[in-house]
């Protein structure tokens, strides 16, 4: 019975998870509060459940990193489409080297990683960023606007670190990595639909990375490859990706 509640709570965790990844809100803070309501107890061990939260809630991320990838490479790999004049292959690579750029920033953040999961994972500090990004983005939407970016292949080394600065700021639970990225790309004179595209290509490395990190320094003692423990990470990856998948083929038609 307890295995088939908290499989019924992974789906949840998925189908919440995938709705709010690529929307300004914080999935993984929305992760968190829902997972003070509704734990997913799958120890009995308090400290054996909290290293297993800790790693699930970032490896069921794995599901929105395959449905952009898959995305990506149709669309952005110049090796895998016919015909390819060499200005787009020009644009596509010069995009890719500003992704780099722009994700070298968080690579130092991840440092701060452990202390950020210790400290600031409270419900509180959830709630004040929820509040604070809300007022921010209001402001940004009312405040006069002057782009000098209306297309990827304008976007500057300087720009992209500088956007790269403000996704440090999603290792804060409750702060979105696609909201605090379009936030800052604004503010650096993107215009909306660059901010937004840019900042869909950053969120493969950084999904990609924090996952693997996650994964490598988890501590497997407990319990890591139990059929129950895999059960509940394949529920919620699945339900993820099949909302990410059917929420960005729609965007993206």
């Amino acid at each position: 019975m307890d295995i088939i509640l908290n499989i019924i709570k992974s789906v949840i965790f998925g189908i919440v998870q995938g709705v709010t990844e690529f929307l300004p809100i914080s999935s993984t803070g929305h992760l968190i509060l829902l997972q003070t309501f509704m734990p997913l107890n799958v120890f009995a061990d308090p400290a054996k459940n909290k290293a297993f939260w800790d790693v699930y809630k970032v490896v069921i991320q794995f599901g929105s990193i395959f449905v952009c990838t898959a995305i990506v490479l149709e669309a952005f790999m110049p090796t895998r489409q016919k015909n390819v004049s060499e200005p787009k292959k020009k644009n596509i690579y010069h995009t890719w080297l500003m992704v780099v750029v722009a994700s070298i920033p968080l690579v130092a953040g991840m440092l701060l990683n452990d202390w950020i999961d210790n400290v600031m994972s409270a419900p509180y500090v959830i709630g004040i960023t929820l509040i604070l990004y809300g007022i921010l983005f209001i402001w940004m939407e009312n405040r006069e606007k002057k782009y000098t970016i209306e297309h990827v292949s304008q976007i500057t080394p300087k720009k992209a670190f500088g956007v790269g600065m403000f996704q440090i700021l999603a290792l804060v639970p409750g702060t979105s990595r696609s909201g605090s990225t379009i936030f800052g790309a604004t503010l650096l004179g993107f215009n909306r639909s660059t901010a937004a595209e840019f900042s869909f290509f950053m969120a493969i490395p950084a999904m990609f990375g924090a996952s693997l990190l996650k994964i490598l320094k988890a501590d497997f003692s407990f319990g890591f490859l139990a059929t129950h423990d895999f059960t509940d990470w394949y529920s919620g990856f699945v339900y993820r990706f099949n909302y990410c998948d059917s929420y960005l083929n729609e965007l993206h038609s």
